[in-house]
């Protein structure tokens, strides 16, 4: 007896279907694994009344704004834990974010935002935007500034750089908070 051969449209339904349940397998296993977390300072529990309940754990609490780092809304940047806080009036932070400093680091004290720039090349020669322009050294401005493609390259070998990067959202918010007359900048270490 001769075998039968099955039709061609039986085979390509089987393997749709055979490939179809391996990504819904695939998609509920990648589910499982763990997921990002923003960075920004979560809102008070009676900002998140209406909120529906989640599985997940709490994300690990926000560091505090340094104590020695002044009082009033500022901008506050610890240069040894490479991390930025916006600080309202009440002293309370209102967002804080890990920074990619360069080369050369600003020193402790207080300053005020000096000159914006909304996009620029940087001396690295990536393109970067929301530049905040508070202090130099060493011949250098120091300014906050993300790249716009979002990378931070370390800096070429041997290469003074004084930018503070940030991730891109980071970059927006702290651009937002910082164009406000007056806006102070408290370096800390």
């Amino acid at each position: 007896m001769a075998a039968r051969l099955l039709p061609s449209w039986v085979w390509v339904t089987g393997l749709t279907a055979g490939a179809t349940v391996a990504v819904v397998f695939l998609a509920v296993q990648a589910d499982k694994g763990p997921h990002p977390t923003a960075a920004a300072v979560r809102p008070s529990a009676s900002a998140s009344a209406g909120a529906h309940p989640s599985a997940s754990p709490a994300p690990a609490k926000a560091p505090d704004v340094p104590a020695a780092s002044g009082t009033g809304r500022r901008i506050v940047y610890s240069v040894g834990a490479r991390r930025v806080w916006t600080v309202d009036a009440s002293d309370k932070a209102t967002r804080t974010f890990t920074v990619w400093p360069g080369t050369v680091s600003p020193d402790p004290g207080t300053y005020t935002i000096s000159k914006t720039l909304a996009s620029t090349t940087g001396s690295d020669g990536v393109q970067i935007e929301h530049i905040l322009y508070f202090a130099s050294k060493s011949g250098l401005s120091v300014a906050f500034s993300n790249a716009v493609d979002g990378s931070s390259p370390p800096p070429a070998a041997g290469k003074q750089t004084s930018g503070i990067r940030m991730r891109t959202a980071d970059g927006a918010a702290l651009w937002t908070f910082g164009t406000e007359p007056d806006t102070k900048v408290t370096v800390v270490k």
